[in-house]
C-alpha cells in the first residue's frame, strides 16, 4: 500500500466535503496527526490518529486503516478505510449559546448582555 497526503486522504474517505476544504483545514492547523499539527502534503499510515473539526461541527477523532486511498470512494469503502472514535454530538439542548442577534436588532439591552454573559460563563439560562 502506498501512503496518501492527509488532505487527500480525508477528502478520499468522505470526511471532507472538498479536498481544497481539506487543505484549508490543514493550513489552518485545524488538522493534528497524532498529536502534531499536519501540514497538507502529510502522509498518512495505519495507525495514524487523525483529529480535526469542521466549520461548526464537533471534533471529529479517526484512526487510519488504509492509508492507501487517493481517489474519492463509495461510502462502503471509505467507511472501512477509518475507525471513527468520534465523541457523539451533545443533545440539541446542551448545545452553546453562539451570541448571534438578528440583523437590525439593534444594540443589546443592559439585561441582554446580562444574559449573554451569563451563558458565556457557563451558568445557563
Amino acid at each position: 500500500m502506498s501512503a496518501a497526503r492527509v488532505d487527500s486522504w480525508l477528502w478520499a474517505v468522505r470526511l471532507v466535503k472538498t479536498r481544497s476544504a481539506a487543505t484549508a483545514l490543514c493550513k489552518a492547523g485545524h488538522v493534528r496527526v497524532n498529536g502534531d499539527r499536519a501540514k497538507p502534503a502529510q502522509h498518512v499510515a495505519a495507525g495514524d490518529e487523525i483529529r480535526f473539526s469542521v466549520e461548526g461541527g464537533s471534533p471529529r477523532i479517526v484512526i487510519v486503516r488504509d492509508p492507501g486511498l487517493v481517489k474519492r470512494v463509495s461510502a462502503p469503502l471509505a467507511q472501512a478505510a477509518y475507525e471513527d472514535q468520534s465523541p457523539p454530538p451533545p443533545p440539541p439542548e446542551e448545545r452553546y449559546f453562539t451570541g448571534v442577534r438578528d440583523r437590525g436588532a439593534g444594540r443589546p439591552t443592559k439585561r441582554d448582555r446580562r444574559d449573554i454573559e451569563r451563558w458565556l460563563s457557563g451558568g445557563g439560562g
